[in-house]
């Protein structure tokens, strides 16, 4: 499961350092809005083609770890 962290990013270039997928400016509050919302996985993958079944995982797996109170802050390239 840890390797799923790879596909989040924190840049304080993309969406002002909020958590990201792989680099995008597609952030993992979006995702999580979106699976809040209703829509299944599949509509998500139809609707958002470079968004990959994995980045909806790591999205899920991150904010349940930032729910536990576990130490989750990634860093990208912050310069």
């Amino acid at each position: 499961m840890d390797n799923l962290f790879e596909r989040i990013t924190i840049d304080k270039r993309i969406c002002s350092g909020k958590p990201s997928i792989r680099g995008m400016r597609f952030t993992v509050s979006h995702m999580l809005e979106l699976i809040a919302s209703g829509m299944t996985t599949q509509e998500i993958l139809h609707d958002y083609p470079y968004i990959e079944p994995d980045d909806i995982s790591a999205c899920l797996y991150y904010a349940s770890g930032v729910m536990s109170n576990r130490n989750m802050l990634l860093i990208e390239d912050i310069t």
